[in-house]
């Protein structure tokens, strides 16, 4: 088949290409049965060899049997809608992997009619075909199919005009046969062997995530310890904080489900889920904001200590309510505000819960201001949004 390009016609269209009707028109050779059946048979016994090595022998065969200068597979990618050149041979080989798109090309015609076509110089139509130099005097397709299902196309290139007819139209079908049957393979051993990978990584993250839900654990019975006088004491804050944790954790496992894979967690929804417990009169006001793993912990933590103090001394104590209002650019900015409760004095000193809320703060290159306003107090966090998706 020559490579150089051919005359370009203006204004013709696909049907000005498609010959089909002339492949039942021409006479055709006298079919050799007896080497048909000899083949067929030999790739009936290589269907338990790996699929991309049927493919390659299936082509070579069709190259053969009809005498043609070039053959391939087109696979359809249904991500891309496109198609892929796959185990071609003869003098197209040089475009092994090449793509072509499925709505304007032979192949799509092909599949769209799941009929054999014909075309004569279809690089008069199709200006990728012309652009790649290439000159197609004669090209048969067949569709790939398995239950119905459109996987591709299987061709064949001619080196000169009217060389194919109805008998290379039925040998083609009965190859396709066996390579739509090998794809199927290709496509279910593709998606066992993703399954499989998704798989281990889910283990490999759940592994890490539970180790860390152990350390944050540990460390919040010994700090707390050293900041209870009494065993009560202590049973009252680590179990509120624990249970915080546990919220956490319940989301960030959700975010891992197959149909969400890894996305994280809404912080809106996170600040509910969180809060639920205190039965707090609750208004929310900020864009969408994703919290990775580490984050959702941290954040936690820090919304459950804000928590407990209003329901001990704050706005919550007298059925007050209160506003958590966001905004994001470089840095996530968030206001606790509360209202309705009693008249706010500044403490004496930090607690330890006010303690642990900054350093799980600092981790984020974050901080937290505290304004003691007499009708309630407001809380502003400043935290970096580079780090929230940890």
């Amino acid at each position: 088949m020559a490579q150089a390009a051919g005359e370009v016609a203006v204004g013709l269209t696909v049907s000005d290409v498609s010959i089909t009707d002339q492949l039942y028109r021409r006479p055709s050779a006298r079919p050799d049965y007896l080497r048909e059946k000899l083949a067929i048979q030999d790739l009936a016994r290589q269907m338990s060899e790996p699929p991309t090595d049927i493919l390659t022998r299936l082509v070579s065969l069709a190259l053969d049997m009809c005498d043609a200068d070039s053959a391939g597979i087109s696979i359809l990618e249904s991500e891309t809608e496109e198609f892929r050149w796959f185990a071609l041979h003869g003098a197209l080989s040089v475009f092994e992997g090449a793509t072509t798109p499925r709505h304007f090309s032979p192949c799509g015609i092909c599949l769209d009619r799941l009929t054999p076509i014909l075309m004569a110089n279809p690089e008069r139509v199709y200006p990728w075909i012309r652009d790649a130099n290439i000159v197609v005097p004669e090209v048969l397709l067949v569709p790939l199919t398995v239950a119905k299902q459109p996987l591709g196309t299987l061709w064949i290139v001619a080196d000169e005009g009217q060389k194919f007819d109805a008998g290379h139209a039925r040998v083609l079908t009965e190859l396709a046969g066996f390579a739509g049957l090998a794809l199927q393979r290709i496509q279910a051993e593709r998606k066992l062997q993703q399954a499989l990978d998704a798989q281990e990584i889910l283990t490999k993250e759940m592994s890490h995530r539970v180790k860390n839900v152990f350390a944050i654990a540990d460390a919040l019975i010994r700090t707390t310890a050293r900041a209870c006088e009494t065993k009560e004491e202590l049973a009252e804050s680590l179990t509120g904080r624990l249970h915080a944790l546990a919220e956490a954790h319940a989301l960030v496992r959700r975010s891992l489900d197959a149909d969400n894979p890894g996305k994280g967690v809404d912080f809106e929804e996170f600040i509910k889920r969180i809060l639920s417990p205190y039965a707090i009169a609750l208004e929310l006001n900020g864009p969408q904001v994703t919290l990775g793993e580490h984050a959702t912990n941290s954040f936690a933590l820090i919304l459950h200590e804000l928590a407990t103090n209003s329901v001990k001394y704050g706005a919550v104590s007298q059925g007050g309510r209160i506003s958590i209002d966001w905004s994001i650019d470089n840095r996530l900015r968030i206001t606790w505000a509360e209202a309705g409760g009693p008249d706010v004095t500044v403490p004496a000193k930090p607690g330890f819960g006010s303690t642990l809320v900054k350093r799980s703060l600092a981790a984020y290159g974050g901080s937290i201001d505290y304004d003691w306003r007499p009708e309630g107090m407001v809380a502003t966090i400043s935290v970096s949004v580079a780090k929230l998706s940890r």
